[in-house]
């Protein structure tokens, strides 16, 4: 049964596409698509089997993997966990920090949304504005470590992009390689420094008399710079809590299914936490502007919305966590355990978590089941284990196998046996 957010889609989406034909992209129609057919058998499945009794047939419909399904959010949120969990250099403090931007630049950002060069310039200059931010606290140049996540939807669903930062408190200087601690600083330090970068970029970015003149505007109108929200103090330790408090903010769709009240097949109603009133709003929209609320954040394919700079980047990250150890060692501070990586759970663990049932447990002899076949809709039979056992693949065969071009059915025969040489046939019994 399709989800209510799946429901929205397939009563509207052609027509949405027909009314808005800039969404009738890949870009767009793709991850939609996905997202539709996420569990259904025509986009590929795993079957398994009961080989005791034959009788019990069990299919697991792939999932869509989308960043766009609401299905899928929870092993996305995983994966996000688990690899920023793998990014953590033990001992150092880690801060969160939030870069946003004047509601006056959401419309030139959302024109460009459809090439990604503009937000990865963003991504690229939150960086270096931090890192300037450090360096004038510490007073002398450091190079820092920031785990960067780009977010373009606000509570409300509405298009605003802003950036989520997980940063080292402190930094090292590379001449003497070592390692300066940030213990506290003015973070009203920060506006100013974001407002400046920021302003600069947009305006090479886009070099038009417009944007020029914009930009000329709200520095007038913002004299004491931009908002920037520092986390002070709440922020967890350890890097399965550190992971999992930013996944909360970048790694969700921008809706979860629990948030929609209700759909009438015409408009849908849904809620969300206003941060300016610091209270709930429920607000009720036509299901053309919710889909357009909600492919709006759907951002080019290949686009990387985790980003690692400086001494958290993937290539030097080995090199740059010897010479943390030392310098955090140097200075007298305790290093603490390495953070332990978080793996990722399998799809039957997943199941299993918010079931009470276990469906790889045959209904009728109890006897677990297993992998029969695996297919997928472009490359066909991944996996077929009746062909193994038709080749002999697992030794010599006492009976005959029925054949299923024969029969129509491969369910049909005398039960498998395992034993330690080899399975036994015929298949399976009536």
């Amino acid at each position: 049964m399709p989800n209510i957010f799946q429901e929205v889609f397939i009563d509207h989406w052609s027509s949405f596409k027909a009314k808005h034909c800039k969404y009738d992209d890949p870009q767009y129609t793709i991850p939609v698509q996905k997202m539709l057919d996420c569990g259904k058998e025509s986009g590929g499945y795993a079957e398994y089997r009961c080989v005791h009794c034959g009788f019990d047939v069990f299919r697991v419909g792939f999932s869509c993997k989308s960043c766009f399904c609401l299905s899928c959010s929870k092993l996305y949120v995983d994966k996000f966990v688990a690899q920023v969990s793998k990014m953590l250099h033990p001992g150092v403090v880690y801060r969160h920090i939030v870069l946003t931007m004047p509601e006056q630049l959401r419309q030139p950002f959302y024109s460009a949304r459809h090439n990604d060069e503009l937000l990865s310039r963003l991504m690229k200059i939150g960086h270096q504005c931090l890192e300037e931010v450090v360096s004038v606290a510490l007073r002398k140049n450091v190079k820092i470590g920031t785990m960067i996540v780009v977010q373009t939807h606000g509570r409300s669903g509405q298009y605003n992009p802003h950036l989520h930062i997980i940063m080292t408190s402190g930094g090292i200087k590379e001449d003497i390689q070592s390692w300066f601690d940030l213990r506290y600083f003015k973070y009203e330090i920060i506006h100013k420094k974001w407002q400046y970068h920021l302003f600069c970029m947009v305006k090479n970015y886009f070099q038009t008399p417009e944007i020029n003149k914009l930009i000329d505007e709200l520095w007038r109108k913002y004299p004491n710079g931009l908002v920037a929200n520092v986390s002070k103090g709440n922020v967890p330790e350890g890097g399965a809590g550190l992971a999992r408090y930013l996944a909360k903010y970048v790694a969700s769709p921008p809706i979860a299914v629990r948030r929609i009240i209700d759909y009438d097949g015409f408009n849908v109603t849904y809620w969300y936490n206003d941060h300016k009133t610091k209270s709930r709003q429920v607000e009720t929209v036509s299901a053309e502007v919710f889909i357009g609320r909600m492919v709006q954040h759907i951002l080019p394919k290949g686009f990387q919305r985790i980003r690692y700079y400086g001494l958290q980047a993937t290539k030097t990250f080995k090199k740059w966590a010897n010479v943390i150890l030392k310098g955090i060692k140097a200075i007298g501070s305790a290093v603490k355990g390495t953070y332990r990586i978080i793996r990722v759970k399998k799809y039957k663990e997943r199941y299993l978590e918010v079931s009470t049932e276990n469906p790889w447990f045959c209904k009728y002899c109890g006897n677990e089941m297993i992998l029969w076949a695996i297919w997928h809709p472009k490359y066909g039979m991944l996996f077929d284990e009746y062909k193994k056992i038709k080749n002999e693949s697992y030794g010599s065969c006492p009976s005959p196998i029925v054949d299923e071009e024969e029969t129509g059915d491969r369910g049909k025969g005398c039960p498998v046996r395992t034993t330690p040489e080899r399975i036994q046939l015929p298949l399976f019994s009536m």
